[in-house]
């Protein structure tokens, strides 16, 4: 079974390209639930429906600049919803300063792709976050 087979995706860019492009790399490598937001606020909206469906989002790409709602500002009030605060997210972002990884890590991003991206490096931070996850779920 594929690294992504179990998963509920959901991809958060105000781009439809970018949404396009990520939702073909995470359903190559097995995703079969895939959820789509422009910005945080719909995003937030696709989180309320995907628990009260009984699907609930367990990974979360997420870009930084989009309008109405901030990739960082959704992470840090998601990370403030006991619902949401365990979603695993990986910011892709242009934000490529110092400063602004410190800042999303603080918020509690799990990883931090920098745009543009590839394929491979989208796929080597999916399989070393799942690889984090087991090796946390199997510990003693």
């Amino acid at each position: 079974m594929s690294m992504l087979a179990e998963r509920h995706v959901l991809i958060v860019d105000d781009s439809a390209q970018l949404r396009r492009i990520l939702s073909k790399i995470v359903r190559e490598e097995g995703c079969l639930y895939i959820r789509h937001a422009s910005d945080g606020i719909q995003a937030l909206s696709e989180l309320k429906a995907s628990k009260s469906n009984n699907t609930p989002i367990d990974l979360i790409l997420l870009d930084w600049n989009m309008p109405r709602m901030t990739g960082l500002d959704f992470l840090k009030k998601i990370r403030n919803t006991p619902d949401y605060q365990d979603i695993a997210v990986i910011m892709i972002t242009a934000e490529a300063q110092r400063e602004n990884i410190i800042d999303a890590v603080k918020a509690g991003v799990n990883s931090y792709i920098v745009k543009p991206f590839t394929e491979e490096t989208v796929v080597g931070k999916l399989k070393s976050l799942l690889a984090t996850e087991n090796k946390q779920k199997n510990k003693p």
